[in-house]
């Protein structure tokens, strides 16, 4: 039988593991042009928040008792692709399942000597794909800028502080734990960053920390932080919209101040965006982040939940909380011998 996890009740503020049923299914079969996979590593992020609401997300939303939306890290078990073998390892869409068929031209075949396979996940996955095109093509990053990103010990915000960095700029984070402070300055380089849960006045602490202005705010978080931005941008300063995880759970919307009008005394660019928008450029991408990585000018740390499928609600709440540094996973299986 096949283990799934499927939505049981749209939640209401924070996701409960009430939400969600662990559930029985038979086992899947491929057919032409399709794989059946096992899946290795779970991945669990924060966009799945909004695709599990009552309200129309960007895409199409998950239904009540359906299986939980999400990308997986796994092993090919049965092939009728001629490009895939058993064995091969793959990034597919198969969602919060132990076992799921995939068409064979969506897959992402994993090289797992680059990096072991749980990278592919996270810093070679969607997260630095993210990291990379949100900085890079929205966000115009020049040489000796300076750059502030939000949710800075993340999967996301870790990535785009460490490229920043190597494109020669000077990088603040804010982050929510000290130690995450202390992980993205003394192992990922960062120049400086802060806790936001110990700071009064994000405005004052901005300033102090980036006197000059920023050129670009990566925002992975959205709410007074990114309020506090705009004010201490530069002229022509650029504004990527990532995420917003402290809107993702609020039972009622949060009130903020009216800051559009510092677009034009800056004249400034806000734009958001989705890493699939990038996806015919995700290869070459990836190239160059597997060579930063193998300089070692990348680095990366991941939390994995282990124990299996039955945990990963449990891992998504916790993520959700912040209580993850780099990416999180969920293992779910061992790699055949």
């Amino acid at each position: 039988m096949n283990r799934q996890i499927t939505l049981a009740s749209r939640p209401v503020g924070y996701p409960k593991e009430s939400d969600f049923n662990l559930v029985e299914a038979p086992m899947p079969t491929p057919g032409d042009g399709e794989v059946l996979v096992r899946t290795i590593y779970l991945s669990v992020d924060p966009y799945m928040r909004g695709r599990i609401n009552a309200t129309k997300s960007y895409a199409a939303n998950v239904e009540i008792d359906e299986v939980m939306i999400g990308s997986v890290i796994a092993e090919v078990i049965t092939t009728k692709h001629p490009d895939f073998k058993v064995g091969d390892i793959v990034n597919a869409g198969i969602g919060w399942q132990e076992y799921g068929v995939a068409a064979g031209d969506g897959l992402r075949k994993i090289d797992p000597t680059i990096a072991p396979i749980s990278a592919s996940g996270g810093i070679l996955g969607m997260p630095g794909l993210t990291a990379y095109f949100g900085l890079l093509e929205v966000g115009k990053l020049q040489e000796r800028e300076t750059v502030f990103v939000s949710g800075a010990a993340g999967a996301v915000g870790s990535v785009v502080g460490q490229i920043a960095k190597i494109k020669g700029c000077r990088v603040v984070g804010s982050a929510g734990t000290d130690e995450k402070v202390a992980y993205v300055v003394d192992e990922l380089g960062f120049d400086a960053a802060f806790n936001y849960k110990e700071v009064d006045d994000y405005n004052d602490e901005l300033q102090r920390l980036l006197p000059d202005g920023i050129d670009v705010y990566f925002d992975n978080v959205g709410g007074s932080i990114t309020d506090a931005v705009f004010p201490n941008l530069r002229i022509k300063g650029r504004v990527a919209i990532c995420g917003q995880i402290s809107q993702y759970n609020l039972e009622k919307p949060e009130m903020g101040p009216r800051f559009l009008w510092f677009m034009i005394t800056k004249r400034a660019r806000i734009e958001g965006f989705l890493v699939s928008e990038y996806a015919d450029q995700h290869a070459e991408a990836l190239v160059e982040m597997a060579g930063w990585l193998r300089e070692g000018k990348l680095k990366y740390r991941e939390t994995i939940e282990e124990g299996g499928i039955e945990n990963a609600p449990a891992a998504f709440i916790s993520m959700l909380k912040g209580g993850n540094i780099g990416k999180q996973l969920v293992k779910i299986a061992d790699l055949s011998s």
